[in-house]
């Protein structure tokens, strides 16, 4: 089954909100083996929903569509919708009603504005929204289902939920397809795809291989098509273990998580413990980490030594290696790791400390200059970076690196 997102804003194309939707959509789909053709995102305007509906339907068996559908007068989806199906909206007074129990919920009075909400497609099935006031609607219109849903991310995932995916579970697919998963650090993309140019190349039609690059890593997505589930599941493997045998230690997991899981799941298991003294990246390598469940087991804590009076009076800084070498140095990072380690007995300790820009630097440590620090079991290791102008695109490759370099550490200090 063929499947196609549209998502209806002009918030959403002037940068104003990130679609989430989308992506939280197409994951939950593929569960259901419905796979997404194309995602759009278009205007509140009356002719671009109708065109995007029409060149929708022309694609794709199952059409979604967030956005639009609250009270206020930009809400024209369902105004639309109503022309594009040639019907037109009627009242519901169920629907009303579930309105009114809303506002009722919480001791609020209804707006007369919302009374509008419960006009709905005269050809659609109503998909009652308990988180929200906007219903959705089913419609199943020329062999063609389109559900409209609202926008907001909260309502659409319970609507998504507890609504659509129990009607779509009659309309899956008989082509299935499985995919598996590589993740690598410290290898370049161009690098890993010459590595396994002649496994790639030799892959049947049925067969892609995705590269998948962030800083610092790179993602390969194995998909293979087909209809015997089971067989997929086997040819799926095979190419998997062909290809993590090709890269070798760059592989740090065979299945889809975060190199921050893979550190938290690594740490856990070998009873080890994580602290972090942050300077310019400002906690984000700590955030990171403390998103994944579980990480509790081996996380101490962080400390944001922003200020050279904090890298002194909690991590233990020397005024003397602040006035001779500066925050931003080698020795600065050494005792900051050093100091977060001994303050919050952890096994290993990270510490960052650059100029990230867009101000602050000199001819001796312009922009992008960063110190990072790892303390081990057995050791410490620096490393100096120099990276550009772009502050958040700094904090996010010194996060990068500094975990691969904590990765690097454990991994050697461990033996393997």
């Amino acid at each position: 089954m063929k499947a196609e997102i549209i998502t209806i804003g002009d918030e959403i194309l002037l940068g104003q909100i990130v679609d989430t939707n989308s992506a939280w959509i197409a994951q939950v789909l593929f569960a259901e083996q419905i796979h997404i053709q194309q995602i759009t995102s278009i205007t509140d305007k009356e002719d671009h929903i109708l065109q995007a509906l029409a060149d929708a339907r022309d694609r794709a068996d199952l059409i979604i569509c967030t956005g639009g559908l609250g009270p206020t007068k930009d809400d024209v989806t369902k105004f639309t919708a109503a022309k594009f199906f040639l019907t037109e909206l009627v009242h519901d007074p169920a629907v009303l009603a579930h309105v009114e129990q809303i506002f009722a919920r919480f001791n609020r009075t209804m707006p007369d504005i919302n009374l509008g909400q419960a006009d709905v497609l005269a050809n659609g099935e109503v998909l009652f929204n308990d988180w929200g006031t906007a219903p959705g609607m089913w419609v199943e219109d020329q062999g063609k289902v389109f559900v409209f849903l609202p926008g907001v991310p909260f309502e659409m995932k319970n609507l998504m939920t507890h609504r659509v995916i129990p009607k779509l579970k009659v309309f899956k697919s008989t082509e299935q397809v499985v995919n598996r998963y590589i993740l690598t650090v410290g290898i370049g993309e161009s690098h890993l795809a010459e590595s396994i140019a002649d496994i790639e190349d030799s892959f049947p039609p049925h067969v892609h291989l995705a590269y998948l690059p962030k800083i610092g890593l790179v993602r390969l997505r194995i998909s293979v098509t087909g209809t015997d589930i089971d067989a997929l599941n086997r040819e799926a493997d095979q190419w998997k273990e062909a290809l993590a045998k090709r890269i070798g230690k760059a592989v740090v997991a065979t299945e889809d998580i975060s190199f921050e899981e893979v550190i938290v799941r690594a740490f856990s298991t070998c009873g080890y413990t994580l602290s972090t003294a942050e300077s310019c990246t400002g906690g984000n390598i700590a955030r990171l980490i403390t998103e994944i469940p579980g990480s509790s087991e081996m996380f101490q804590g962080s400390i944001v030594a922003y200020a050279n009076s904090v890298k002194e009076n909690m991590l233990g800084v020397q005024a003397d290696t602040l006035a001779h070498h500066g925050a931003v140095s080698e020795q600065t990072v050494i005792e900051m790791a050093k100091g977060v380690q001994s303050k919050l007995n952890s096994n290993y300790a990270i510490a960052t400390s650059g100029i990230a820009g867009p101000g602050g630097g000199t001819p001796e440590k312009p922009v992008g200059t960063v110190w990072v620090a790892v303390a081990g079991r057995d050791q410490v290791r620096t490393k100096l970076f120099q990276f550009h102008q772009d502050r958040l695109l700094n904090i996010e490759r010194t996060t990068a690196q500094a975990l691969l370099m904590l990765w690097n550490l454990y991994q050697e200090e461990s033996g393997f």
